[in-house]
C-alpha cells in the first residue's frame, strides 16, 4: 500500500482566489470562532468556495476521536461541546446569505449519544434563523446505532450524506474505526426514510476501476442517489501517501458509468470533495 512520492500533475494545480467575498467569508468564520472542514481538512477548493460565499461548517469541536489515515483533522480527546456553537453556525449562515448550507462534524465517540443531540440542536437553530436555506448534513456513522441516525433524520435536513471514503478492500487500512457495511447500513437507513442519501469516495488510494464500480452498485442498492468522486491528496507526511493521481479522463468515465447505473447526481473530477458544488443539487428530484 505504501508508495514513494508521486508528483502532482498539472491538472491538480489550482489558482488561488482572494476576492472581497473570500475575505468576507473568512471574517465571518473567524469572528464567530467557527471551525470549517475547508481549513481543518486542507481542502484544495477553499479559495473557490469561499470566494463564492460558501463554506462547510465543522461542528462538535476540532478534535476527532478517530484517526483515519487520510484525514488531517486533529485526533485525541476532545473537550466538551460548545453549547453556543449551533447558534453561531446559524448566525454565520444568515450573515453569508447562504441558500444551501453544508454541516459536518468530527466523530465524538466519547459522548454517550455520540453527538447526535448537538447535531439536532444545530439543525434546529439553522432552521429557525434561516427558514429558506436548504440544508445538507455530512454525518458520522454513530457507531451504527440507528437510533442516533434516526434523530438526525427526524430533524429533516434535505440531504443526509455519509461518506464511504474508499472501496471495501481498502476500508480497514484507510478508516480507523468505521466499517464498510456499517456505512452502507447508515445510508440505507437514510434512504429508507425518503431523504436524499449522498456518499463520497476518494480515488488514488490504490483501488481498481472494478472495485469502484462494485462500490457504486453497493451504494445504489443502499438507496444512495448522489455520488461524489475526487482525487485523494495527502494532507501531511503523517497521512497515507497517494498511490496514484487518477486522470481527468478516468474521472469522466466514472461519472458516466455512475449516471448510467442510475445515480441522479454525480460529481466526479480530480478537485471534487464531498461538499464541492453542493448547492447545485436538484432538490426537486427525490429518492
Amino acid at each position: 500500500m505504501e508508495t514513494g512520492y508521486v508528483r502532482k500533475p498539472e491538472w491538480l494545480k489550482t489558482r488561488l482566489r482572494g476576492n472581497e467575498q473570500f475575505r468576507r467569508t473568512k471574517r465571518i468564520v473567524e469572528s464567530h470562532g467557527l471551525h470549517t472542514i475547508c481549513t481543518s481538512g486542507k481542502c484544495p477548493n477553499r479559495s473557490e468556495c469561499w470566494s463564492c460565499g460558501t463554506a462547510t461548517f465543522l461542528i462538535g469541536g476540532e478534535v476527532c476521536t478517530r484517526s483515519c489515515r487520510f484525514c488531517h483533522t486533529p485526533t485525541g480527546r476532545p473537550g466538551p461541546l460548545d453549547p453556543a456553537e449551533p447558534a453561531h453556525v446559524a448566525e454565520s449562515i444568515r450573515l453569508m446569505g447562504l441558500k444551501h448550507a453544508v454541516i459536518t462534524s468530527v466523530d465524538r465517540d466519547d459522548l454517550p449519544d455520540l453527538g447526535a443531540r448537538h447535531w439536532v440542536e444545530t439543525i434546529r437553530c439553522i432552521r429557525t434563523l434561516n427558514p429558506q436555506t436548504t440544508l445538507e448534513v455530512l454525518i458520522p456513522d454513530f457507531q451504527g446505532r440507528m437510533e442516533r441516525v434516526d434523530e438526525v433524520i427526524a430533524a429533516a435536513p434535505e440531504i443526509i450524506s455519509h461518506n464511504l471514503e474508499t472501496v471495501r478492500r481498502l476500508t480497514p487500512q484507510i478508516r480507523s474505526a468505521a466499517r464498510y457495511e456499517t456505512s452502507l447500513a447508515v445510508l440505507s437507513r437514510v434512504a429508507s426514510r425518503g431523504v436524499h442519501a449522498k456518499t463520497g469516495i476518494m480515488a488514488g488510494l490504490g483501488e481498481t476501476a472494478d472495485e469502484v464500480e462494485a462500490l457504486m452498485d453497493d451504494a445504489l442498492h443502499a438507496g444512495v442517489s448522489i455520488l461524489t468522486i475526487g482525487q485523494y491528496l495527502q494532507p501531511s507526511r503523517k497521512n497515507i501517501p497517494v498511490a496514484e493521481y487518477v486522470s481527468p479522463q478516468q474521472f469522466e468515465r466514472y461519472r458516466r458509468l455512475a449516471l448510467s447505473k442510475g445515480f441522479r447526481q454525480v460529481e466526479s473530477a480530480p478537485p471534487v470533495r464531498s461538499s464541492y458544488r453542493a448547492g447545485m443539487v436538484d432538490m426537486t428530484q427525490h429518492t
